[in-house]
């Protein structure tokens, strides 16, 4: 069976983290997918804001996740990926904030990846095609940062994943960075072979494909072997609400809003042997307190649903 992973938010609290992590155990999960992008928002950053916690060094940093990595450990928790800060770079933010994240925010992630002994770092490519006018010139922009990034990433055996988001304007949700599956493919293929190794991933983000109407198995059929981390959660593909499998369907005869047995189709056909992580943080908030841990009771459940179904394909 494969294992089974869910992102720390919402469970993994800075002040007793081996109570979040005995949680996601009991639970049933194997790994956990670290959000390190909860210490620097995104939602800061478009406002110009820099809360200083990358102005700390990374020992200092270390001193301050040590914590979460002994309480991991103790609770029989892998940390298998985590999710770098983002955005990355911002066109029209002050040079000082851009400058601090590629300088502190971005090599700091990366060796803190090392500390925490995950293998995946996911990176949203930059949201600037409206900006810079074609998908290409966007996408130039985001492999230059890679590039700010990978060669460190190399040095320590890690592996830095791309991922399919969506952009939205006026109301209405377009593709966005990486949904384009065969370019994906292409240039994650091409800069490997340029480093010489592994370097750079994919990961499937199943809500963002939803709401952006990607065709689920069609897609990650044409990435394949490429895939190596997941998000998955569920919405009602016109909003990005990162809900547990299952919850949303798109006629009265219930038949899923997300294309779970695609999904689960391709996954067989890649031969994915990665972890299956859900990055469904609002779905603890969305129920009482009380009840938080039987929500990831079942989160755990569908996780062990998707594996038992891939091992009898």
């Amino acid at each position: 069976m494969l294992e089974i992973g869910v992102q720390t938010h919402n469970i993994v609290k800075d002040e007793n983290p081996e109570e979040g992590f005995k949680m996601m155990k009991a639970a049933g999960f194997d790994c956990a997918d670290f959000s390190l992008n909860m210490y620097l928002k995104n939602t800061d950053l478009y406002q110009d804001r820099l809360n200083g916690f990358f102005d700390q060094s990374i020992d200092e940093l270390k001193d301050f996740f040590k914590p979460h990595v002994e309480a991991a450990k103790k609770c029989g928790i892998r940390i298998h990926q985590m999710h770098m800060p983002y955005p990355n770079w911002i066109p029209t933010a002050k040079d000082s904030v851009n400058e601090y994240l590629i300088h502190e925010m971005a090599p700091k992630s990366i060796q803190l990846s090392e500390f925490l002994g995950c293998k995946y770092i996911v990176v949203h490519g930059l949201k600037v095609k409206d900006y810079y006018g074609t998908e290409e010139a966007e996408w130039e922009a985001t492999e230059n940062f890679l590039h700010t990034i990978l060669p460190m990433a190399k040095d320590m055996g890690k592996v830095t994943c791309i991922e399919n988001i969506y952009t939205s304007t006026g109301g209405h949700i377009k593709e966005g960075p990486c949904c384009n599956a065969r370019k994906a493919a292409e240039r994650i293929d091409r800069i490997n072979e340029q480093y010489g190794c592994e370097v750079l991933g994919f990961c499937l983000d199943t809500g963002h494909a939803n709401i952006a109407g990607i065709d689920l198995e069609r897609f990650m059929t044409i990435l394949g072997k490429r895939i190596k981390v997941l998000h998955i959660h569920d919405n009602d593909g016109e909003r990005d609400l990162h809900q547990m499998p299952f919850t949303f369907t798109k006629t009265r005869e219930n038949k899923p809003s997300t294309d779970w047995d695609g999904f689960l189709r391709a996954l067989k056909k890649s031969g994915f042997d990665g972890v299956l992580n859900f990055e469904t943080a609002p779905v603890l908030t969305s129920f009482p307190e009380e009840l938080r841990p039987e929500a990831l009771h079942m989160i755990a459940a569908i996780g062990r649903y998707f594996s038992n179904r891939l091992d009898e394909m």
